[in-house]
């Protein structure tokens, strides 16, 4: 049984069988209706639960889609419905549903709660979001990358901002996919040791670079991420936006990257914060693509595990 929990967690070889897929299935479907069936139906009487204990646009509506598409049913579930920790175990619950349903996807906070799932479970399960890695994002962003750059490997790739649950993810990828990684951000908010650990132990090189015109030098790719989370208080924020300002992807900072260099955000964005209308409705923006191609990847994701 294949899990999909972490990519530093996925063989590099599985990793690239699912771009591959990804990329294969999106460019099956051109000019069909977004509703339509693929041809090969993967889900065909599945049913996949999508827990979401965080509020979510991009994950809910691409995996509904994505197994819709591929012929299964989904059964969308919140926190409150199922109250994950606060009265059955999570391990129960995970046995439980292993008896329901043929797949589980679960947006959570607590990263335990999404490894004692997969302990547990007897179906796959699919690492929507926690606290700490973004799995699946930085999937639709290599897919990105690539069907407008070609291959990652060897290239630069620039974080802008906040060492979030995001840019973990993107550090596990760099160790994965054989590309460089350069964190531009204050001190406080530096990523984990451990993930830039285990980028530098697979071969990457990772940098951290305080002035954020000196990093994006050479860069291939740009990327930034929200400063603030639905979470924060009004002072946690005001002291976040005072400590990330100077890290605003612009243009006058997209001017230092290579001149065919790429701008992503995993969206919601808010304007004009960590990054400008002008980037991100920019030529060099691809946020949109992004966005769909979380579409295309989970697919290939979701594939990847039944074949487990």
């Amino acid at each position: 049984m294949n899990h999909f929990l972490d990519i530093h967690k996925t063989d590099p070889a599985d990793l690239r069988k699912i771009i591959d897929q990804a990329s294969a299935t999106k460019q099956a479907r051109q000019g069909r209706p977004r509703a339509a069936l693929d041809d090969e139906l993967p889900l065909k009487d599945r049913m996949v639960a999508l827990i979401f204990e965080k509020p979510s646009t991009r994950t809910r509506v691409s995996f509904d889609v994505g197994v819709r598409q591929m012929g299964g049913q989904t059964m969308v579930l919140s926190g409150k419905d199922m109250q994950l920790g606060h009265g059955e175990t999570i391990a129960d619950t995970a046995r439980v549903l292993s008896r329901y349903v043929d797949m589980i996807m679960i947006r959570t906070f607590d990263e335990t709660v999404l490894t004692e799932m997969a302990e547990y479970a007897d179906v796959p399960v699919i690492n929507g979001l926690t606290d700490r890695t973004h799995p699946c994002q930085i999937m639709a962003d290599i897919l990105t990358y690539e069907e407008h750059r070609g291959p990652i490997k060897g290239k630069k790739v620039v974080w802008c901002g906040d060492g979030n649950n995001v840019c973990a993810s993107f550090l596990h990828a760099a160790g994965q996919f054989g590309f460089d990684l350069t964190f531009t951000g204050p001190a406080q908010l530096d990523p984990e040791e451990e993930f830039i650990g285990l980028a530098r132990k697979a071969g990457s090189k990772v940098v951290i670079e305080r002035d954020a015109a000196k990093a994006v030098e050479g860069a291939d790719l740009v990327v930034a991420d929200t400063w603030v989370s639905m979470h924060d208080s009004q002072s946690s924020k005001e002291r976040r936006h005072n400590m990330l300002r100077p890290y605003q992807v612009n243009d006058a900072l997209m001017a230092h990257a290579k001149p065919d260099a790429l701008f992503m955000h995993c969206l919601p964005a808010h304007r004009e914060e960590e990054v400008t209308s002008a980037v991100m409705d920019g030529p060099q923006s691809v946020i949109f693509d992004e966005a769909e191609n979380r579409l295309h990847a989970q697919k290939a994701i979701m594939r990847w595990c039944l074949e487990g």
